[in-house]
């Protein structure tokens, strides 16, 4: 149990991380979430099944979410679409590209091909049980992307990033392109949920063309739960906090799934939990903590 909700948790957290760049960083509402997620299960999926190494399947399951990030930025700043609406058709459009990219099946299983999680239960062997090995592995894989992440948003090109989305005037007043930036943040960002969803793919089993649906919906109450559990405006302390929401929601869906009978609950009332607890950190939010942003130096 405390190792599946680890496992998962850690795996989304790396989408929550997006969730984090585009809202909160960018001040950008991208729904892109919901397709380039299967999109990374796909490409990782198909890969796998034609003999290809799980770490490039990995490294273009990246690529792949970041083209759908480049697509909706660039349907934002070129056409002057609103980000809200270009993210929902870039998401629109990916459910047919990732159907393509699974042949037009629906959803393609791994369970007889070797991935990642796999190798790592024999490598271990009896030392440990499987699970726990890959609890390791996924914290040492977070560990890392979280080390490279702090390490970028102290360079002057992540302060910058940061800075524009609290005052994109400031960035246009430095010379800079707003646009540049923005694109900028919105493929890593996507890049990452690929990567998010490679990694499902890999633990499910499966790909599967919905395996993005509300995905951006967990994301936000993911972030929203790990602002409660950690005040503070270091960069540091805020890419951990979404990792720590990430495993309490995750855990939280775990007991509704589990013992929400008790209140005549079934698995089909998970995303009106999930819309629940995200009201409920909004009104929170408005009526006690409030974050600050963390434009300064000092901050990080």
């Amino acid at each position: 149990m405390i190792a599946g909700i680890l496992i998962e948790g850690l795996i989304y957290g790396i989408m929550v991380w997006a969730v984090f760049i585009t809202f909160r960083v960018l001040n950008f509402a991208d729904m892109t979430v919901d397709g380039s997620f299967p999109l990374g299960a796909a490409i990782m999926a198909v890969l796998l099944l034609k003999g290809f190494p799980a770490v490039l399947a990995l490294a273009l399951a990246f690529a792949g979410g970041a083209a759908a990030g480049l697509l909706t930025s660039l349907i934002h700043t070129r056409l002057k679409i609103p980000d809200l609406l270009s993210g929902i058709l870039t998401m629109t459009m990916l459910y047919s590209i990732n159907l393509r990219i699974m042949s037009n099946r629906a959803n393609l299983s791994l369970l007889r091909v070797p991935t990642l999680f796999t190798r790592i239960s024999d490598w271990t062997g009896g030392f440990m049980p499987p699970q726990g090995a890959i609890v390791i592995y996924c914290a040492l894989v977070v560990l890392g992307s979280k080390i490279i992440l702090d390490l970028f948003f102290h360079t002057d090109y992540g302060l910058s990033m940061g800075a524009l989305g609290a005052n994109p005037q400031l960035i246009i007043s430095q010379g800079m392109n707003p646009d540049i930036l923005k694109m900028s943040g919105i493929c890593l960002a996507n890049g990452m949920v690929g990567v998010s969803g490679a990694f499902t793919a890999m633990y499910q089993g499966f790909a599967d063309v919905n395996l993005g649906s509300g995905m951006i919906v967990s994301g936000l109450a993911s972030l929203m739960i790990g602002e409660f559990l950690i005040r503070s405006n270091k960069i540091s302390a805020l890419t951990l906090r979404v990792i720590l929401g990430s495993i309490l929601y995750r855990a939280l869906m775990y007991f509704a799934r589990n013992y929400g009978y008790y209140l005549h609950m079934t698995a089909n009332d998970l995303k009106l939990i999930t819309g629940i607890l995200i009201i409920l950190c909004i009104i929170i939010s408005k009526t006690g903590f409030r974050s600050r942003p963390w434009l300064k130096r000092s901050h990080l």
